[in-house]
């Protein structure tokens, strides 16, 4: 019974990753494959909070208490607050219009107005003119029709879907897929040898992805540690990155 059910959560996975995958696809031919990253890393991180944030919006107008506007409200349980015109209903109705790509840049920027911690991290290069707006269209759908409505079982699952798009871009792009991916099991291996414990700091000098910090996570929740006492720094050429990991914000500085 326990091997189907484990059997069962592994197809879902990879059928979500699979679905991710399929949108990169629709961008097959019309950008170069080391720019796809830029494009989906924004759409996953978007389609997520925006996700998150109404379950939560959903919760508080049961309530009827008046807080599902109170950003306060979602910040104690570090949900990120997603003003109206950033949230998924809104990207999905522009999805074929020819403002599609200024409707979501005009959406990472006003989440980061709204998130201080992530002033200047999210992408902002959908109303870029190399970017065939209807091919964009046609990827918003696939995140659209996509089921993130546990958002709790999601968290893992997004990370995943991040790592698996990661390789497979890494893959196509060759060996300059090295410069932005080291592969999962060399830095599973890495972090194996450190042990890295509840209450320590993980430094990496070339977080990239930030591999090394979700598979130090990973190790501390295998072994029954708190995640919330795991700090993490990182450091990459154009960019120092620190994060408590307690927190759901990211503290950006570009290095010198």
């Amino acid at each position: 019974m326990a091997k189907a059910k484990a059997s069962r959560q592994n197809a879902a996975t990879i059928g979500f990753e699979q679905q991710i995958w399929d949108a990169a696809c629709e961008l097959w031919g019309h950008i170069p494959a080391a720019d796809y990253r830029k494009i989906f890393t924004g759409l996953i991180f978007l389609k997520y909070i925006s996700t998150a944030f109404e379950k939560k919006y959903d919760e508080l107008v049961a309530e009827g208490d008046g807080f599902e506007d109170d950003p306060d409200a979602y910040e104690a349980e570090s949900i990120f607050f997603v003003p109206p015109e950033a949230r998924w209903s809104q990207i999905a109705k522009a999805a074929h219009t020819p403002e599609i790509g200024t409707v979501l840049d005009k959406a990472m920027t006003s989440i980061e107005a709204g998130n201080k911690s992530l002033k200047g991290v999210l992408p902002k290069n959908y109303a870029s003119p190399e970017l065939d707006k209807r091919v964009l269209g046609n990827v918003v759908d696939v995140f659209t029709n996509m089921d993130m409505s546990d958002t709790e079982a999601s968290k893992d699952l997004l990370g995943r879907t991040y790592e698996y798009c990661i390789a497979q871009f890494a893959s196509y792009e060759g060996v300059k897929g090295g410069e932005f991916y080291t592969p999962a099991s060399v830095v599973k291996t890495i972090v194996s040898i450190l042990k890295p414990t509840e209450g320590k700091r993980v430094y990496d000098p070339c977080c990239g992805s930030g591999g090394m910090f979700v598979q130090s996570a990973q190790f501390v929740h295998r072994h029954q540690g708190r995640i919330s006492d795991l700090s993490i720094f990182g450091q990459e050429s154009t960019t120092c990155m620190r994060r408590r990991s307690s927190t759901s914000s990211w503290q950006t500085r570009r290095s010198t």
